[in-house]
């Protein structure tokens, strides 16, 4: 499985519905929280294309998005090949 990144701040409900749908299905996925790490949030914005809201998804050097997109990509039936090695 690819590696998962998700920036995340704790008062956010998108990004625990996100983390939730990863859980449910099981993928493990490494969080920075920009709430208590400040200094990480030019590396998301930079990393997600000028992405300034949380939560940002990246599945290994793929972008995914935010909340909306990763449950879209879990409707449409794309999101565990995205995750497979």
């Amino acid at each position: 499985m690819k590696p998962v990144e998700i920036y995340t701040s704790p008062l956010c409900g998108f990004c625990h519905a996100a983390k939730r749908l990863l859980n449910q299905k099981g993928v493990t996925f490494s969080e920075v929280d920009v709430m208590m790490n400040p200094d990480r949030k030019p590396e998301m914005i930079q990393r997600a294309n000028g992405g300034r809201t949380v939560p940002q998804i990246f599945v290994g050097e793929t972008h995914v998005g935010g909340c909306d997109d990763l449950y879209a990509l879990e409707q449409a039936g794309k999101l565990d090949a995205l995750l497979a090695d």
